[in-house]
C-alpha cells in the first residue's frame, strides 16, 4: 500500500534580513522540534505585475494546484498498479534522475522553461496546459491502448475459464481424444459432478451403436465433469435427446487443428502486445510523473510568491521554507512559525479597515499569520 509523505511549504515575512530569520528558524526547530526536517525553498524574484492581476490569480491558485496535484497522484497510482502487475520492484520516482523528495527540498527554478520575467498568469496557465496535455495523453492514448489489449485477453480468458457448460472447450480437447470418420463421431458431454456414476453406468445404453467403454473424462471443475463418448454418426441425434432427458448436456464441438493453432497464435500475440504496452506505459509514466512533479513544484513557487505579496505587501520580502513535521510535532512547529512571524506585517491578520480588499487573501483556509500549504506525496 502506498504511503503518504506530507510537507509544509511556508513563507515568513522578513523584518531585517532573510539570512538572520533563517538562522532563527533553524535554531528554533533544532531546539524544540529536532526531528523535523527543514529546508530553504528557493523562490526566484518573479514579475509582480499589478495588484488586480495578483488578486485575480489568487482566486485560481488553489483550483489550479488541486488539478496539478491530482494529475500527479493519478500517474503515481498508475505506476504502482503497473509495477504490481508486472512484479517490478519500484526504485523510487524521480525528476530527471533526482528523487522527488530531493527535488522538492533542493528546488531550483528552471529559468529556461519558465522565464522569470514572464507574467505570473502566463506561467500558471502554461503549467496548466502542459499538465492537461499529459493527462489527456494518459487517458486517451496510453491507458486506452493498454486497456484495449487487456480487455481482449480477459475476454479470451473468460471463454477459457468458468463453467464447462458455457466455456470454450478447445484448450481441453486433444487430437487423440476425438474420433471423426465416415461412420463414427465423438461427442462431448457435460455431466454434473454428482451424476458421474450415473453417466458411466448409462451412456452405453442411451441409444444403439454406442462404442463400449469409449467414454473418458477430460476435465472437471467445481460443478461439472467433461466426458467423451464415441458412437455411430447416424444415432448421434438420438443419443443427444436421451442424454438431455437424463440431465446431461452434449456440447456442440468440432475439433479443428487449424482453428486451435490460430487461437493459440492470437493469444500469444495479445500477451506479447500487453507486455510491450505495459512496459512502454510504465516508462512513459515514469517520465511524465517527473514532468508533472517538476511543473507542480514550479507552481508551488509561484503560489508562495503571489500569496506572500498578498500577505506581506511590496516589495517582496519573505523567507520560504519546506518542513516535514511528524504528526506529533505539528502543533509545536506551528507555534515556532507563529513566534517568528510579526502578525502586524500580515494583511491576513489585519481588519478590512486597515488593509482594504487584501484582507484574508493569499492562503489556505487555516488561519495562520504566515503563508502555509501542504504537499502530499501519495
Amino acid at each position: 500500500m502506498a504511503t503518504t509523505t506530507r510537507y509544509w511549504v511556508v513563507s515568513l515575512p522578513v523584518q531585517s534580513s532573510a539570512s538572520s530569520l533563517w538562522s532563527r528558524l533553524q535554531e528554533s526547530i533544532s531546539k524544540q522540534s529536532f526531528d523535523t526536517p527543514l529546508y530553504r525553498f528557493n523562490v526566484p524574484d518573479l514579475r509582480v505585475g499589478t495588484l488586480d492581476s495578483l488578486l485575480s490569480l489568487s482566486d485560481d491558485l488553489t483550483k489550479s494546484n488541486n488539478f496539478v496535484e491530482g494529475v500527479s497522484h493519478k500517474i503515481r497510482r498508475q505506476i504502482e498498479e503497473l509495477e504490481r502487475v508486472s512484479g517490478v520492484e519500484s526504485t523510487g520516482l524521480t525528476v530527471d534522475g533526482v528523487p522527488v523528495d530531493s527535488y522538492l527540498t533542493r528546488f531550483a527554478w528552471d529559468e529556461a522553461k519558465y522565464p522569470t520575467m514572464s507574467p505570473l498568469r502566463e506561467i500558471v496557465d502554461g503549467i496548466h496546459v502542459q499538465v492537461a496535455k499529459i493527462e489527456d495523453d494518459l487517458k486517451v492514448v496510453r491507458v486506452a491502448e493498454y486497456n484495449n489489449v487487456r480487455s481482449q485477453l480477459n475476454a479470451i480468458n473468460r471463454k477459457q475459464s468458468g463453467s464447462l457448460a458455457v466455456r470454450d472447450l478447445s484448450n481441453l480437447v486433444k487430437p487423440e481424444d476425438i474420433i471423426a470418420s465416415e461412420h463414427l463421431v465423438t461427442l462431448l458431454a457435460v455431466v454434473p459432478k454428482y451424476s458421474q456414476k450415473d453417466w458411466l453406468s448409462s451412456y452405453e445404453t442411451m441409444t444403439t451403436y454406442v462404442v463400449p467403454r469409449s467414454s473418458k473424462k477430460l476435465h472437471e471443475d467445481n460443478e461439472y465433469a467433461l466426458f467423451t463418448v464415441t458412437l455411430f454418426c447416424r444415432v448421434a441425434d438420438n443419443f443427444k435427446t436421451s442424454a438431455r432427458e437424463k440431465g446431461f448436456q452434449i456440447r456442440d464441438f468440432e475439433y479443428s487443428p487449424e482453428a486451435q493453432e490460430s487461437r493459440k497464435r492470437e493469444l500469444e500475440r495479445l500477451m506479447q502486445d500487453q507486455e510491450s504496452l505495459r512496459s512502454s506505459l510504465l516508462q512513459w509514466c515514469y517520465t511524465s510523473y517527473g514532468e508533472v512533479f517538476s511543473s507542480w513544484m514550479h507552481f508551488c513557487a509561484v503560489r508562495v510568491f503571489a500569496e506572500s505579496i498578498l500577505r506581506y505587501g511590496l516589495p517582496p520580502s519573505f523567507l520560504a521554507a519546506v518542513l516535514a513535521p511528524s504528526v506529533k510535532s505539528e502543533k509545536k512547529v506551528r507555534s515556532i512559525l507563529e513566534g517568528l512571524c510579526d502578525s502586524r506585517n500580515s494583511n491576513y491578520w489585519k481588519s478590512e479597515d486597515e488593509s482594504g480588499m487584501m484582507a484574508g487573501l493569499g492562503g489556505d483556509a487555516d488561519s495562520y499569520p504566515y503563508v502555509s500549504f501542504t504537499i502530499n506525496f501519495i
